[in-house]
């Protein structure tokens, strides 16, 4: 059976999530990081992709991004892979695949963003490699919080909307990210993620059946799904 086509929606945020073929780590090394983080923003500025939060973690990659087109996004995911998969196979003497099958990605409406950003930059802290957010390198939460600026990060209208000022902003974003979200919330935002699921209101999704003449209907209700991370 043929997969079902990537939902993108242009101008409309999406989380993409990739990982590691047998969830084997893709950065072992700072220069590993620092070169996908280059040819992102790189492949970002080419096809019209703003990146508004990130995470490099282990075996995955998590974006939070809004395209500008319907094809900009997988132009963008392919770029990088042709340049990121060679320089690592080449530097660690490998061959074959180093990504996991297709990237998944779920479309994310706006007012639900800044809880995903929040969500991403606090895998880390979740999964107990640090107790702080800050104590990471690899995320967009040093920009969003104002330790640094981060070229690669185009700020969401939602975020430049928490304040008039820098420190408003860092100030009310820190103010987010440290409001604990439930066991609930977490695992409903961790099994889209996983899913690929749309992460919208109900009126929104009823809209969007409406113009593709396609159902988007999550799987059975039960357990959250474990958060892997990792």
């Amino acid at each position: 059976m043929a997969r079902a086509a990537r939902l993108i929606l242009p101008h409309q945020p999406h989380h993409v999530l990739q990982k590691g073929n047998n969830r084997q780590p893709v950065f072992l090394d700072d220069e590993d990081h620092l070169a996908f983080l280059r040819w992102l923003r790189e492949a970002s500025v080419q096809y019209e992709v703003a990146i508004h939060a990130y995470l490099l973690m282990g075996s995955r990659v998590h974006l939070l991004v809004t395209p500008k087109d319907k094809t900009g996004l997988a132009r963008m995911m392919q770029w990088v892979g042709r340049h990121y998969v060679p320089y690592f196979n080449k530097k660690y003497q490998r061959s074959g695949t180093l990504w996991e099958g297709r990237y998944r990605t779920s479309l994310v409406e706006a007012p639900y963003l800044l809880n995903c950003s929040c969500f991403v930059e606090l895998l880390p802290v979740r999964q107990g490699l640090v107790r702080n957010p800050s104590d990471y390198r690899w995320s967009s939460y040093a920009h969003h919080a104002g330790f640094r600026q981060d070229p690669l990060i185009h700020d969401h209208k939602l975020y430049w909307d928490l304040g008039n000022t820098p420190f408003a902003r860092e100030a009310a974003y820190n103010r987010l990210i440290a409001s604990p979200f439930s066991s609930d919330e977490a695992g409903r935002i961790a099994k889209a993620f996983e899913q690929g699921w749309l992460i919208v209101s109900d009126e929104f999704r009823s809209e969007l059946e409406r113009r593709t003449a396609r159902k988007f209907r999550m799987g059975k209700k039960g357990r959250p799904a474990r958060d892997e991370s990792a």
